[in-house]
């Protein structure tokens, strides 16, 4: 698993640790009454362990895939002559393998090689960016990307329409997704190959934003944008393919040690097992499948392999939009639109079997929810589904159904998910994000819940956090940056964005370790650096529980360590199947 010699690839020296003195002051050394094996001893460094019985330590030992001792240096020099190689990490900071508890794998790694638009700080510079990428593209071709969002521009915050791009896309149909997912830019060329005009009615769960004399406007919403995945030109395996594994390596190389996977296609998912059979996955995937593809999930069943880098656990199902667009179901109208937002991209009637079977069959639901209607509804059905099936009948009483996103919870309904175990999936940089429009959409009374962590750890709830990626940047130093300030990442505060919200950084580290692992039923196995569980890991250049917020934004990842082999270090990535790619490559 180890090669003897020095890890040059990280710049960290490896030797084999027949120096046990480094560690051990003489006297210490020569009471040594065993040399337990080990393959890697990893040592001289800070590690936070998540572990309450364990806060801290200095070293670890490892063998095959487990952690086999977890202590301090001096501990260690038991290990130090059983060891097959150590790993002087030089000061550098351990923690337990991070996760990103909501994901969109595939996104994440075609975002490496197409047109990316997050990021870009005005309105101009986006459609200029739109305009050389689609100068690229041959007379009739699709025009793609994905990423723009409004909320983030200095000059003119109004959503992207066709008449922004149709004097330099007239022969090229154009689709690019909003950074949200949930809405998307479309120009004229593609209208009209979608068949789409003044006269079409709005999907149930969707709906064609008009201008004056109703003709749309080229941004479309949730359901709405079906029409136009429709005749998107189709794409081969390999290509999905390559977005998993690009993805699997852009993660790496931040840091994390497993995604949960928030809607993963059934074809994807067979392109996963092709990797995880070819040892291509640079970390561990817990995966939902999207509703309209749960029957196939029921006639499969839950699936795991025996290393736990695949399970196959969940459906994820969608029932409103989100705030930004407007698309979030609100209970009361939106304090600068005269609606409420839209529900249904699941109607009751399709969800209520699909609960049972999950009852039956013991899958986890996993529930895209962002507007207080659209929470409480699936509460509602949650208590409805678990009321009508008799529990003898249930394959299990432990469900850890999940809320994913659920940024606007009022406080019964807080005191809910307490009372109905159910899990609240949250994203702090999505909160980060929204403070440049939240204000706006909710008024100052609904921001007195709006994004509430701290309050629902208060009430003992367990929050699982992840990005949303590539909704979001997909960062962690963003993520747990983000939980513990509640600041944008220059610093600056919303009004009435109640600070009090944030979380001490411990729950910030439980809120992207222990608790993502609980989410996904593997508490046992993973999410703390406790000795019997995986051996993964992330390792960062800074100290994320003393360091200055700021500092950690700017935190360099020196290696991520998935089931004791070495996934990504601070030269290069190397595959798990041994295969190297340069970041610089990932990135592009």
């Amino acid at each position: 698993m180890f090669k003897a010699g020095s890890f040059d690839c990280i710049g960290i020296p490896i030797s084999a640790f027949a120096l046990a003195a480094k560690l051990l002051s003489p006297a210490l050394a020569g009471e040594l009454p065993t040399c337990p094996d080990s393959d890697l001893l990893i040592h001289n460094t800070t590690i936070y362990t998540a572990d309450d019985d364990n806060w801290q330590a200095q070293a670890i030992a490892i063998k095959q895939d487990r952690i086999v001792f977890v202590g301090s240096n001096e501990e260690a020099g038991r290990w130090a002559c059983g060891a097959k190689n150590s790993m002087d990490l030089q000061g550098h900071v351990v923690y337990p393998g991070f996760t990103d508890s909501h994901q969109h794998l595939e996104g994440v790694g075609r975002r490496t090689r197409s047109l990316s638009l997050f990021g870009i700080p005005t309105r101009k510079a986006t459609i200029e960016g739109i305009r050389a990428w689609a100068d690229s593209v041959p007379e009739g071709d699709w025009v793609l990307g994905r990423g723009w969002i409004e909320r983030e521009w200095s000059d003119d915050r109004r959503f992207l329409g066709r008449t922004d791009v149709d004097a330099f896309t007239a022969n090229k149909p154009l689709y690019m997704p909003r950074a949200d997912g949930v809405s998307a830019l479309v120009n004229s060329r593609a209208l009209e190959l979608a068949g789409v005009d003044a006269n079409t009615p709005d999907p149930e769960g969707g709906r064609f934003e008009r201008d004056s004399q109703g003709n749309p406007t080229g941004y479309v919403l949730a359901r709405a944008m079906d029409q136009f995945r429709a005749i998107l030109p189709p794409e081969t395996d390999e290509y999905i393919k390559d977005n998993l594994r690009l993805g699997m390596l852009a993660n790496a190389a931040l840091g994390w040690t497993q995604t949960h996977d928030a809607g993963m296609s059934w074809r994807e998912v067979g392109l996963l097992r092709e990797l995880h059979e070819s040892q291509e996955m640079a970390h561990r995937v817990y995966v939902a499948i999207p509703i309209a593809e749960a029957p196939a999930l029921m006639h499969h069943g839950i699936e795991e392999t025996a290393d736990g880098f695949f399970e196959l656990r969940g459906i994820k199902v969608f029932i409103d939009g989100t705030l930004g667009s407007r698309g979030a179901a609100l209970i009361d109208s939106y304090s600068d639109a005269e609606h409420n937002g839209f529900m249904n991209r699941t109607s009751q009637e399709e969800l209520m079997p699909v609960l049972e079977a999950a009852l039956r069959q013991g899958f986890q639901v996993m529930t895209h929810v962002i507007g207080d209607r659209a929470l409480r509804s699936t509460l509602d059905w949650y208590a409805q589904a678990q009321a009508d099936l008799p529990a003898d009948k249930w394959r299990t009483r432990d469900l850890r159904w999940r809320l994913e996103h659920a940024q606007i919870i009022p406080p019964q309904d807080q005191k809910r998910l307490v009372e109905m175990g159910v899990i609240p999936s949250m994203q702090p940089s999505h909160a980060i994000g929204d403070l440049n429009f939240a204000g706006d959409r909710l008024g100052e009374e609904r921001l007195e819940y709006a994004y509430p962590w701290q309050a629902l750890l208060d009430q003992g709830l367990k929050i699982a956090a992840g990005s949303d990626a590539p909704v979001e940047a997909g960062d962690p130093r963003i993520e747990f940056y983000a939980a513990i300030t509640r600041r944008r990442v220059d610093g600056s505060l919303g009004d009435n964005w109640h600070p009090e919200f944030a979380v001490s950084r411990e729950d910030a580290l439980r809120m992207l370790t222990l608790w993502p692992a609980y989410a996904a039923f593997q508490e046992h196995e993973r999410g703390s650096i406790r000795v019997g569980k995986f051996a993964d890991l992330t390792v960062f250049d800074v100290d994320f529980l003393l360091a200055d917020p700021a500092d950690i934004l700017n935190a360099a990842t020196v290696m991520a360590m998935v089931g004791g082999r070495i996934s990504y270090s601070a030269n290069n990535i190397t595959a798990i199947s041994g295969g190297a790619r340069s970041v610089d490559e990932v990135r592009r």
